[in-house]
């Protein structure tokens, strides 16, 4: 299943260069440009509230946006920069590149966990220890998945899942070599006081 891109609406501004900009900025916008593809340059603006907020739910350089501005084509753009007021630290202008369908671009995917009921070391009281919920993956600008699934069947207690035990959809491919961990089943806590005491135990004895 495709991942659904979300929107960012933006308007179309009127002229270029710094003194357009600051224009923009005094009517409460943040001006913008969006590049790339071999087209044109576009100028465009935000409403300051509503970037703000946006930016503050995270992960905005991280996400392909589907970018929206009335009178033009939506195009797909992910975030290449966004410079801030030295003192403030608030948005004063964004930079956005536009993506063909077969771009390759860096996304982080949701991690989604299925067989929990298949897993014997679940059954046995252990707990699933999620190190990661997301990982980032390479992933193609028109063909996005929803989410990766990592199956629990057969999965006993301290056993560890890493991105290699994971199957990804064809084209897709982690952004760090290492095969780093996603999961793993850990005991269930009166389990490892057990264990614990016994270990004391022996160390005891010895």
């Amino acid at each position: 299943m495709a991942k659904e891109i979300p929107d960012l609406v933006a308007e179309a501004r009127a002229g270029s260069g710094k003194g357009a900009a600051r224009q923009a900025r005094r009517d409460g916008k943040v001006p913008g440009i969006v590049y790339g593809d071999g087209k044109e340059p576009v100028a465009i603006q935000f409403e300051f509230n509503k970037l703000l907020t946006t930016l503050r739910a995270g992960r905005f350089m991280s996400t392909l946006w589907n970018l929206k501005v009335e009178g033009q084509d939506d195009v797909r753009v992910i975030c290449r920069g966004v410079q801030r007021d030295v003192v403030k630290d608030l948005p004063i202008h964004i930079d956005f590149m536009r993506l063909r369908r077969t771009s390759k671009v860096n996304l982080f995917i949701p991690v989604e966990f299925v067989n929990h009921d298949k897993a014997p070391g679940l059954k046995r009281g252990g707990t699933l220890v999620t190190v990661r919920n997301e990982v980032e993956l390479i992933v193609t600008a028109g063909d996005i998945p929803d989410h990766v699934t990592v199956d629990l069947e057969g999965r006993n207690i301290g056993d560890t899942i890493h991105i290699s035990d994971v199957t990804l959809p064809e084209g897709v491919k982690p952004t760090i070599d290492r095969d780093f961990v996603i999961a793993n089943l850990a005991a269930p806590s009166a389990l490892r006081s057990s264990d614990e005491e016994a270990a004391s135990e022996e160390a005891a004895a010895e």
